[in-house]
């Protein structure tokens, strides 16, 4: 089953299933965000919408995530909340952005989802301006732990919903324009983590 598809099912439960026990979590994260008035900010991943409430006003938005059925639920909020927004389909390994394009960049349990975590953060790396800040927000295994039943499990769990056994440190060293700023935990003992990043350059 393809992530869109399971994630399409998911779509009309996501929110009960998650958002009670991510909500303070992603609060503190999008806190962390030195936000101006007029940045350009994106959320990759942005699923059905949970960030929007939390958002200040005064920066302007992008969202994407890849399946519609989440993209709708995140639109009506968004209408809701009269937030201004825009929000785009696509895939985060291929952002349709050009480089440089955003001050900041969130990352709420995304990387943990994606089959390919090195090449989502590479590319949020590609269109965070260079002196901008990125946040992620997800489960990782610290390296070389062992975490026997988080790795048994992962290749189940990932086929539809998420992976178990991501090590952000293997997917941060294929990105060294990154500059790991903090690394703090956010939930169950440190297996969900909040990381605070800064793109290098002039």
């Amino acid at each position: 089953m393809s992530l869109r598809h399971s994630y399409t099912l998911i779509a009309p439960f996501y929110d009960a299933l998650v958002a009670p026990f991510t909500i303070d979590m992603r609060r503190r994260s999008l806190a962390s965000l030195p936000l101006a008035a007029q940045s350009e900010v994106l959320l990759i991943g942005i699923g059905s919408g949970l960030d929007l409430p939390l958002l200040p006003r005064g920066p302007r938005y992008t969202g994407l995530d890849l399946t519609p059925a989440m993209l709708s639920r995140a639109r009506r909020k968004a209408q809701a909340l009269g937030l201004d927004i825009r929000l785009d389909q696509g895939d985060a390994r291929t952002l349709p952005y050009p480089d440089a394009a955003f001050d900041a960049v969130a990352l709420h349990l995304i990387l943990a989802v994606t089959p390919h975590p090195e090449r989502v953060l590479k590319e949020a790396a590609r269109v965070l301006r260079p002196g901008g800040q990125m946040v992620i927000l997800d489960k990782f295994l610290r390296p070389r732990q062992k975490a026997p039943l988080r790795r048994l499990l992962s290749p189940v769990l990932g086929s539809f919903a998420t992976r178990t056994n991501v090590v952000f440190e293997e997917a941060l060293a294929q990105t060294p324009e990154l500059c790991l700023l903090s690394d703090r935990p956010a939930l169950a003992g440190g297996w969900f983590r909040h990381l605070v990043l800064r793109k290098t350059g002039p």
